[in-house]
């Protein structure tokens, strides 16, 4: 009487049933490969890295994302869409003494791009810089023609110059935040893993739906990003469980990991990726990036 023997499998698809890893939304991790270079750029795929509600990463992710994206060799343009000029700060730039900004772009037709772009240390890392003179603008588009399509116009005269452009926008859905929406091809969503923060996503996707059959029909929601994680908690896992049953596939598989080093990069007016450059946080973002790219 002979044993039945067990199927063989062969190496290279053992290796792949038993190295797949699974990452913090419960799924398998791909393996992102490196970015080939890029011999020409342009035309920018236009990203709004948007979410109403503050503190959930946004700011923090544009310039992450845009330093990791321009070491790949990417040409990157970040815009400062917020009246509060956080990107500006995270940047190592005083944007309350220049003497243009965003704000000019907007309400200036004599005021061109070129004219307000900033070189930061970053190589391949541009930033249109805001102030609180913007805060002015919202109230001033109110009575322009096409107000909407205001930063689209501004922005159409560099697209071919970059591969990306991102726009940091306030924590609101007023009409700066429509004007983003109009100008891009798709939308990053960064989402604190925070039951409160969940709650108000609905509104979000109910105006880029808006945005879409009225302004936009290029829009696209890119995908969420789930940030502010902490792996000890109960609550944080439960709520990324919960975005991945949600929004499924949108959901990025790179995750934020919630880090002190993210406010210390900050004040020293640093990219994570140059503050603490072989930190997981700078890490992420990269990882983040490919992801991105592979898209």
């Amino acid at each position: 009487m002979t044993t039945a023997e067990s199927p063989q499998i062969p190496p290279s698809e053992a290796s792949v049933q038993t190295s797949a890893k699974v990452g913090p939304t419960g799924r398998p991790l791909p393996d992102f490969p490196t970015p080939a270079p890029l011999l020409n750029h342009g035309p920018a795929q236009i990203i709004a890295m948007v979410n109403q509600k503050g503190g959930v990463g946004k700011t923090t992710s544009t310039v992450s994302l845009g330093a990791a994206l321009a070491e790949y060799g990417r040409r990157v343009l970040l815009v400062d869409f917020d009246p509060q000029g956080a990107l500006s700060v995270a940047l190592g730039v005083q944007a309350h003494l220049l003497d243009r900004s965003v704000y000019n772009l907007l309400m200036e037709d004599d005021c061109k791009v070129d004219d307000v772009i900033v070189s930061t240390a970053v190589p391949g890392l541009d930033l249109i810089p805001s102030n609180i003179d913007l805060s002015a603008a919202e109230v001033a588009l109110v009575n322009e023609v096409a107000r909407e399509h205001t930063l689209a116009r501004v922005l159409a005269t560099v697209v071919d110059a970059y591969d990306y452009i991102i726009i940091d926008c306030q924590p609101s859905l007023g009409l700066l935040t429509v004007n983003a929406l109009t100008a891009a091809d798709g939308v990053l969503i960064p989402l604190e893993c925070e039951y409160f923060a969940l709650r108000g996503v609905k509104l979000l996707m109910d105006t880029i739906a808006k945005v879409q059959s009225r302004l936009n029909p290029r829009l696209e929601v890119i995908g969420v990003v789930g940030t502010m994680y902490d792996a000890r908690t109960l609550h944080t896992r439960e709520v990324l469980a919960r975005v991945v049953d949600a929004f499924g596939d949108q959901v990025f598989h790179t995750v934020i990991s919630r880090t002190i080093k993210f406010p210390d990069a900050s004040v020293a007016g640093q990219p994570i990726t140059t503050f603490a450059a072989q930190s997981p946080a700078a890490n992420a973002y990269r990882q983040l990036a490919r992801e991105l790219i592979d898209q």
